[in-house]
């Protein structure tokens, strides 16, 4: 009898942990998952990290100057684009239709970006 309560624990704690979104299962939320619920870009050394973000429509991107240059945030489309951000100056922009959306500093342009909006 002992050892069926020790089992009816266990599978209560994991169908509890698959209820809470897996991430307990597992140890960590995959990556899509991290990626959705980040909104923020770090320009940084020369480079955008992640370099590739995805948010749900109606998303808004934040991206966060931590270099000691100013860079100029742009889409390849002409959608959107920022002033040119100083040391700790942010930038946001809200997707509001799902797409793919290729974004580069001006200043820098092999320093390049990706939003998915889905």
């Amino acid at each position: 009898m002992k050892k069926q309560a020790l089992s009816t624990s266990t599978t209560f704690a994991v169908l509890l942990a698959i209820l809470a979104g897996g991430s307990a299962v597992t140890g960590y939320a995959s990556s899509e998952q991290s990626n959705m619920a980040a909104s923020e870009v770090s320009v940084d050394n020369f480079t955008f990290g992640p370099e590739t973000i995805t948010v749900a429509a109606n998303g808004t991107v934040t991206w966060v100057n931590h270099d000691d240059v100013p860079h100029v945030i742009a889409s390849t489309d002409g959608l959107f684009r920022s002033k040119a951000l100083d040391t700790d100056d942010k930038y946001s922009f809200t997707f509001a239709k799902p797409g793919t959306y290729q974004y580069f500093c001006t200043v820098h342009p092999k320093m390049v970006g990706k939003i998915i909006v889905r």
